[in-house]
């Protein structure tokens, strides 16, 4: 499993027939693009290396960031014996094996990298067994992932090991990676303006597929022939967004979509609908969070959200796609434009806290039923005035229990409907008052 970053030499003819992204590898951190927090010349790492002390880390970001070559650079900045093993390849038995020769180059004085890909796919008791050669010394630990740390490493590997984050490519950072490219194939890539804009969009920020698109291209191309967008999209089959419905970008997304309802932005809003809906995102899910944001977010200050997002769920039903989606692109922006209130939202909250807080208080006797006679000598139903019997069909009535006493939980805004149950409350507050002597 050892790797020597300057493995023996290879032919020529056969170096030229590696995948352009393998042959574009840095040499030296300096030379890694996209990172300049992490390798520039003020970096964490430059400063780690010029320091003379690495520490055991956790690279932290999407596919095709430079995640695995850093990790090499470093071994090879700091003279450290590289290792490299896949969660996803590997066991118990393996991980022992790499444990025991990095002992073993301990003992002769040289200290060892141990560079984990999709260190997220161990379980716990395999992330355990790093605990110890991390702890005395045997191994610097470089993990990488594509999933929140916080989330699928234990706590106890997080403690001891500083989780960097690796940044998706910009349009700079692409562009000057084909550019490098260019020069490596001493030819232009054969793409209009439009055309080569289209294609690092394509990329969607991962520096391998840049270049393994670029390599397209270049095999497809004929002599004299410049691709325009069209013809890009002809040959070149568009990657899907970077999106995995159970893991990260999931959860970005659909939480920028609800802050963007939330903060009454609909163009936002639509702009995130559609990239869920783009990386094929399941309509009925996006239908029940639309529904979530309605009692939510927008709640009494306009009821008919709720029923508009229900609709839209049943529109989609009954239609399907494609058609369906503009259904619930409808709730969206009628989500997006509704006034805006969480006081339902709020006060349930402040209610179930109560409710936890303070047991099984009895309700007041005069608001219970006295279905037996027993019940009746105990008082049930005593004193209780039936509302539509009084005038303005108020009896001004205490229900809490009298061990709680009297609770405010919901509190309405001055905005939209919730303006008119706002004048009720202080209404029947004021009659309250006054028929109850207070």
């Amino acid at each position: 499993m050892s790797n020597d970053l300057f493995s023996p030499r290879i032919p020529e003819a056969v170096a030229s027939r590696r995948p352009l992204a393998d042959r574009l590898r840095p040499t030296s951190l300096s030379e890694v693009t996209g990172q300049p927090h992490l390798t520039g010349e003020n970096g964490i790492l430059r400063r780690m290396i010029a320091a003379g002390s690495l520490g055991s880390m956790i690279f932290w970001g999407p596919p095709g960031t430079g995640k695995t070559t850093v990790a090499r650079l470093l071994s090879g900045e700091a003279g450290l014996a590289f290792e490299q093993i896949s969660a996803i390849f590997s066991g118990v038995a393996d991980l022992k094996k790499v444990f025991e020769a990095a002992r073993l180059r301990r003992m002769d004085g040289r200290q060892t990298l141990l560079f984990v890909d999709e260190i997220h796919r161990f379980n716990r008791a395999q992330q355990d067994s790093f605990l110890p050669v991390m702890e005395d010394g045997t191994v610097i630990l470089v993990g990488a992932t594509t999933e929140n740390p916080s989330f699928e490493l234990n706590a106890a590997l997080l403690s001891r090991a500083r989780v960097l984050t690796f940044r998706s490519h910009d349009e700079e950072s692409l562009q000057e990676l084909l550019a490098r490219a260019e020069q490596v194939e001493q030819k232009p890539l054969p793409l209009t303006a439009e055309a080569r804009a289209s294609l690092i969009r394509m990329a969607d920020g991962d520096g391998r597929a840049v270049l393994t698109l670029a390599e397209e291209v270049w095999r497809a191309v004929r002599e004299g022939e410049v691709f325009d967008t069209e013809g890009l999209t002809r040959i070149v089959q568009r990657r899907a967004p970077v999106y995995d419905k159970a893991q990260d970008g999931h959860y970005n997304l659909i939480s920028a979509l609800h802050k963007s309802v939330r903060g009454s932005d609909p163009d936002a809003a639509l702009y995130y609908l559609a990239r869920m809906f783009d990386a094929g995102e399941d309509p009925l899910y996006l239908g029940r969070r639309l529904v979530r944001m309605a009692v939510e977010d927008i709640g009494l200050a306009d009821p008919q959200a709720l029923v508009v997002c229900n609709a839209a769920k049943d529109a989609y039903d009954y239609l399907g796609s494609p058609e369906g989606e503009l259904a619930l692109a409808q709730a969206c922006v009628y989500l997006a434009t509704a006034p805006k209130s969480n006081g339902v939202y709020t006060a349930f909250k402040a209610a179930m806290r109560a409710a936890k807080e303070h047991g099984s208080l009895l309700p007041p006797k005069h608001i219970l039923n006295a279905p037996t006679k027993l019940m009746k000598g105990e008082g049930y139903g005593d004193g209780y005035l039936y509302d539509h019997d009084q005038p303005d069909a108020f009896s001004g009535q205490d229900y809490f229990p009298e061990k709680l006493g009297r609770q405010t939980f919901y509190d309405p805004p001055e905005r939209g409907f919730e303006r008119e149950i706002r004048k009720r409350l202080d209404w029947w507050a004021k009659l309250r008052r006054e028929r109850s002597g207070g």
